[in-house]
């Protein structure tokens, strides 16, 4: 009987160990963060900074690139994951707000098959005019702007890196709103319309601040407003858009989901470690190299903003008429 006994308490004792160690492998399993983008750029350099913050509290997170389709190819293995807080992904202006108006398939549907985590960065875009033509035209504000497209009907045009691009709807909605028309040029991509613009073939652009930056600082762009509702810290001098046409806000931003269906309480701690890692000294000095705000919710925060985007952007998209395919 003692040995029966014996026996129960020793596979009972096992059995717990087993139980544990599986929890533990569980929790000692690394997790994916995936970026639907390419290695090296800002959305990319970000993710590596946080993965490396909250590794103490998290453990080990693997960043792993899955670009193409602009962003959906990435977008999509984060929908269709496991909801155990084991893969998580990026959701950007693109990727979840952009993109399901632009393409008219895509494999997941962005209001439904994620969970937000938080936002991780703002990125200020900038109205910029070449120098030389916003001097000619005595253009310093973007009250001056208006003034000048609508005494001089149809004389002005834009650029942007192409149809459905951030330049191409903040140049859309910045017309919509002041009642203006500016002929839009679309460019295969960010570089050759900022050569454009700096060559003088078109008037304005709506560019990426950072990328921006160095022109307008050497004097080569004439930089007009920031598109964010608050002034940037990065050139506190520029006003907003916003400051004269109320409620324009056409800026970039990027944040953490997991799949939907994760349980809250994984989704709660994960937040919780990535804000720590997000309200940082460190992180918000890094950060700033790259021109880019860092921002820390909460999920609901950040789900309603997301819902908010989704909104905007079905206007701006539909008003454009850019489709990709």
């Amino acid at each position: 009987m003692k040995t029966r006994h014996f026996l129960l308490a020793l596979l009972a004792g096992a059995t717990l160990l087993a139980t544990a160690g599986q929890a533990a492998a569980q929790q000692q399993r690394p997790i994916r963060l995936v970026v639907p983008y390419a290695a090296g750029g800002p959305i990319d350099v970000t993710a590596r900074m946080l993965a490396e913050r909250v590794k103490d509290s998290l453990g080990t997170v693997i960043i792993d690139n899955k670009p193409g389709a602009g962003g959906n190819i990435g977008a999509d293995i984060v929908a269709k994951a496991a909801p155990d807080g084991l893969t998580i992904g990026i959701a950007a202006t693109a990727t979840h707000v952009v993109n399901p108006w632009l393409y008219s398939k895509i494999p997941f549907n962005a209001a439904t098959d994620f969970a937000p985590i938080t936002q991780m960065v703002r990125v200020p875009n900038v109205l910029v005019m070449n120098a030389e033509t916003a001097q000619r035209l005595k253009i310093n504000t973007v009250a001056d702007l208006i003034r000048y497209a609508k005494a001089n009907p149809a004389k002005l045009n834009y650029g942007s890196g192409g149809n459905g691009s951030a330049g191409h709807l903040a140049g859309e909605l910045f017309k919509k709103q002041a009642g203006i028309f500016a002929l839009h040029i679309p460019y295969n991509g960010g570089n050759p319309a900022q050569l454009a613009l700096l060559s003088g073939q078109v008037d304005f652009n709506f560019d990426n601040l950072a990328t921006a930056a160095p022109n307008i600082r050497s004097g080569k762009l004439k930089a007009i407003a920031v598109t964010t509702l608050q002034r940037s810290s990065a050139m506190p001098e520029l006003p907003p858009v916003a400051d004269t046409l109320k409620g324009f806000s056409i800026d970039t931003w990027w944040g953490l989901v997991a799949p939907a269906g994760t349980p809250h309480d994984v989704v709660v701690k994960l937040n919780q470690a990535f804000v720590a890692a997000l309200n940082a000294p460190e992180t918000k000095t890094r950060f700033a190299t790259l021109l880019a705000e860092p921002v820390a919710n909460s999920p609901e925060q950040f789900g309603a903003f997301m819902k908010s985007e989704l909104s905007k952007y079905e206007a701006v998209v539909k008003a454009t008429g850019a489709r990709v395919d």
